[in-house]
């Protein structure tokens, strides 16, 4: 059985504020909450609308720079865009592809876009980035509770 709530952040460790999303998942994974799983990858990619089944809620995290500072939070469903036939896809495409394959609606699901500035590759995380991180992570354990 999986658990009920899903934690998927994505991003590149080695682009500086890019890997945000991995951080996130990292720091909530280590809070070892019950009922809560968390998964990470470098993009999100048609098999991960696989990872969906049997939850009750969604939250996908990835590093934004269209972001509001610190983080938004934005409550998304299925869609079809330009992603849905790209390698790396967008969360809506993925709930979209669940969809198309249970013949059902996905799990509610809210995609967490926190502010990221300088997306270099080999940088590290910018100070900015490690402030928002940080507040990302504080509303997202009273998400879970």
């Amino acid at each position: 059985m999986s658990a009920t709530v899903l934690i998927f952040g994505w991003g590149n460790p080695s682009r500086g504020d890019d890997a945000l999303g991995p951080l996130f998942v990292e720091r909530i994974e280590a809070l070892a909450l019950p009922g809560v799983e968390c998964l990470t990858d470098f993009q999100l990619q048609v098999e991960h609308a696989l990872d969906l089944e049997g939850r009750q809620r969604i939250l996908f995290v990835d590093a934004s720079v269209a972001a509001e500072t610190p983080f938004t939070v934005t409550r998304i469903g299925p869609q079809k865009d330009a992603s849905f036939t790209s390698h790396a896809m967008s969360p809506e495409s993925v709930l979209q592809v669940y969809r198309d394959l249970q013949h059902d609606d996905p799990p509610p699901a809210w995609l967490l876009a926190i502010r990221g500035e300088k997306f270099e590759l080999g940088e590290p995380v910018s100070a900015k980035a490690a402030v928002n991180l940080a507040a990302a992570v504080a509303w997202a354990r009273a998400w879970l509770a």
